[in-house]
């Protein structure tokens, strides 16, 4: 089939297609949130600590952001329906490996080659749409899109519950070998085969190098920063059996440096390929729409508010509050109905305000409920009281996601709809990435003062109160948990209750101090969408 849709109109079998590809699309999308509640006892069983915790989340995302632009380049060379099953094989195979792994290491690796999986899927998906759906149905395509991506990333907290409590945290990967099978059998059927116009020669493996090399390099300093150290190190570095030399200097500033020399590489690299007329990865003629600029810009801050959230309110609700997991999965479901109700109403928003006024309502009542979160948070806040502001939350990211899509890629030109689409799910991947970085940074340093003066304020003090501080800022609060279910008969005595009252309230002030570092983006992205609005022509405004 050709990249053009038929003048009329999509068929009952490109409808069918589209719920195919939204089904793998929102199997991905799970994958990134579902971890999240399931991580208390991941952390647990496998022993992990928290910057193990934080790869656990962001080594998918990172991938993710890494290869998205490659893998969107290549289905709109070799077909984009190809690039969608070889993604649902390789993903399936890496849930696979992640339900068995018996170690930290081992679960990282296998969540990576989950990402490869998910980098073949996302833009395939995005571009067949772009180039299936035409005029009125494209809109419509684009909004179930939108949508299936914020109710995927909103409801995988309670799925991810509700299997780790009935089942195992092993079934948040085995779940996805029926479901991916079923989504490879009917996309054989159902699914279009796509391409982009093949106009230069060349394939830009260089971009692709410096492009996974700048956002792995800057990911890993901001994850691994507060322990490593920033400048002076605390710690050595030790990677298969290589120690970093430096005793003045810590490895971080480094990373941040090649980072930096990368990503400046990369941008002057893919400018070298378009004039010599070469293929390049990424097509920066596409930052020329003003829609698409200020889109990604907003998609990008949007996504490391979202992840902020996901990644820091499972660890509070299970280890400060002391929930079970389905109890913590109820509470963080709260996002899921906002953000399908809000998702129902989207399009009749769109038809009065436009698209670009519809995601800026939608941010602003984002920013409305992660700010109302930071504010009730406490050690002993009750479930019900924080899954308000998260409804809250939640309409507006039905909002944003639904009407966003369809905004960034309204310019595109069809034939390059797998770069353009590539590019924004990389700016969501990389926004996502650093949105559980910068949480676990912040809630790591934030831990690091919080814990010691709770303590001290109960009157615990000390090594053994320095040492426990420490013991629960690198379990991620799991030391809670357990101080919890050891009550008077733990090596703390009669002290235990005291101590877990201290740990707790210092678990929820550094939570708050996480959640608003995710408010701050939240609110650039409610900036960029201003622009987004106005860059969107005069009937937008």
């Amino acid at each position: 089939m050709s990249a053009e849709a038929p003048e009329t109109g999509p068929s009952r079998r490109d409808w069918f297609a589209l719920a195919v590809l939204s089904i793998g699309l929102g199997l991905i999308v799970l994958d990134g949130t579902i971890v999240g509640v399931a991580l208390p006892t991941i952390i647990r069983d496998l022993h992990l600590d928290l910057t193990d915790a934080q790869w656990v989340n962001s080594l998918y995302a990172v991938l993710l952001a890494a290869l998205l632009l490659s893998t969107g380049s290549l289905a709109d060379r070799l077909g984009r329906k190809r690039m969608f099953l070889a993604g649902i094989v390789v993903f399936v195979g890496g849930s696979l490996m992640a339900a068995a792994a018996p170690s930290a290491g081992l679960l990282i690796g296998a969540r990576a080659v989950q990402a490869v999986g998910a980098a073949f899927i996302m833009p395939a998906t995005l571009s067949t749409v772009n180039a299936v759906f035409r005029g009125k149905s494209r809109a419509a395509a684009f909004g179930v899109w939108g949508a299936v991506i914020s109710g995927a990333a909103a409801i995988g907290p309670l799925a991810g519950g509700a299997l780790t409590q009935w089942a195992s945290w092993h079934w948040i990967f085995l779940v996805n070998l029926p479901l991916g099978a079923l989504v490879f059998i009917a996309a054989l059927i159902t699914v279009p085969e796509t391409r982009g116009e093949k106009k230069r020669p060349g394939v830009d493996v260089d971009g692709a190098l410096l492009s996974a090399i700048g956002f792995g390099a800057l990911v890993f300093a901001v994850i691994e920063g507060p322990d490593l150290g920033w400048w002076t190190p605390k710690r050595a570095l030790s990677i298969f059996g290589c120690t970093w030399p430096s005793e003045r200097v810590s490895v971080i500033p480094v990373a941040l440096a090649i980072a930096v020399v990368a990503l400046v590489l990369f941008v002057i690299w893919e400018q070298h390929r378009e004039k010599v007329q070469r293929s390049a990865l990424l097509d920066l003629s596409l930052f020329s729409f003003r829609t698409f600029s200020w889109g990604n810009l907003t998609a990008g801050m949007v996504a490391v508010g979202e992840f902020a959230i996901l990644f820091v309110l499972p660890l509070y609700l299970i280890n400060a509050l002391g929930l079970d997991v389905m109890g913590a999965g109820l509470v963080l479901a709260a996002m899921a109905v906002g953000a399908f109700l809000s998702g129902a109403a989207a399009r009749h928003l769109a038809a009065r305000f436009g698209a670009p006024g519809t995601v800026l309502i939608g941010l602003a009542l984002e920013v409305a409920g992660a700010i109302a979160l930071a504010l009730i948070l406490s050690g002993d806040t009750p479930g019900w009281l924080i899954a308000l502001p998260l409804a809250c939350y939640g309409l507006g990211l039905g909002l944003a996601s639904a009407q966003l899509t369809g905004t960034v890629l309204r310019d595109v030109p069809v034939t390059i709809s797998g770069q353009g689409s590539a590019t924004q799910s990389t700016f969501r991947q990389i926004g996502s990435a650093l949105g559980t970085a910068f949480a676990g940074a912040t809630l790591s340093i934030s831990l690091a003062l919080t814990l010691p003066s709770a303590l001290n304020t109960a009157g615990i003090r000390g090594q053994a109160a320095d040492q426990l501080a420490e013991t629960t800022r690198q379990s991620a609060g799991t030391t809670i948990a357990q101080l919890r279910a050891q009550g008077d008969a733990g090596l703390l005595g009669d002290q235990t209750a005291t101590a877990v009252r201290a740990l707790t309230t210092g678990f929820a002030d550094a939570t708050r101090w996480a959640l608003l570092v995710a408010t701050v983006f939240l609110a650039l992205g409610f900036i960029g969408a201003i622009r987004l609005r106005r860059a969107s022509g005069p009937d937008q405004v």
